[in-house]
């Protein structure tokens, strides 16, 4: 048993570390000076000649580095979202998108789930017990909305998620559809690469309200459930 711990002790602290390395190594580097619409901009006739004559492994490549990307919560996601419509077009650069941030999404779920909850539910206990339970309820439908409104950082939704009891086929679900119109947005505006000048330009006030109509009409199931809920409970009181 003793055994067992320790090497259970030992997988969580290696995980940690390459999580940490990873983190570091891009900010060591400056990796990030490549993730800039300028960088994308000057850089867009050698990257499209470069995906013409060599296609498959740079979708390899593009859906790999987003993945770690997202994994790591690193920034950047963005500007390789506008990469992959500028590469790819609207359809498959969405496509790809969604395979990679899902993917990603998903490893930095498990995680947050392998190395955190249980110190969480150690030191909270039974006062989280309300919280997991509307989650297990409405899960689905909570974790759609956060994703379909761009206003919560998407690399916090991830972690916060690892450390609830959502089930891991409702995190993937909802997050591969939730991510779709935010990943549609963006790759879109690749597509047309030469007119934007600001990051700000993609993400308008009408788009943004147009994701929080959507996030709120995700909610309805949840607010229709606890309505019917409350009248059946109500019911026989009326009755009488």
């Amino acid at each position: 048993m003793a055994e067992n711990g320790d090497k259970a002790s030992t997988a969580k602290w290696l995980i940690l570390g390459l999580f940490i390395l990873g983190i570091g190594a891009f900010f060591y580097l400056d990796l990030g000076k490549f993730l800039t619409l300028n960088a994308l901009k000057e850089n867009r006739d050698a990257l499209q000649s470069y995906t013409e004559s060599h296609y498959l492994s740079t979708v390899i490549f593009f859906i790999l580095i987003y993945c770690i990307q997202t994994a790591l919560s690193l920034p950047g996601a963005t500007i390789l979202t506008l990469a992959a419509g500028l590469l790819f077009g609207t359809l498959l650069g969405t496509l790809y998108v969604n395979l990679a941030a899902t993917s990603g999404a998903t490893l930095a779920f498990l995680a947050a789930r392998y190395l955190f909850r249980d110190l969480v539910e150690r030191k909270f206990g039974k006062r989280l017990e309300p919280i997991h339970e509307g989650i297990r309820q409405n899960a689905f439908y909570y974790l759609l909305t956060l994703r379909l409104i761009p206003l919560f950082p998407f690399f916090l939704i991830n972690l916060a998620s690892g450390l609830t009891r959502m089930s891991l086929r409702t995190y993937v679900i909802a997050t591969a559809i939730g991510i779709v119109p935010g990943s549609f947005v963006y790759a879109n505006a690749g597509r047309q690469l030469g007119t934007i000048d600001s990051l700000n330009e993609i993400g308008s006030p009408r788009v943004i309200g147009a994701f929080v109509l959507l996030g709120l009409l995700a909610l309805l199931p949840v607010v229709y459930k606890k309505w019917s809920g409350k009248a059946v409970a109500e019911a026989p009181e009326n009755e009488k």
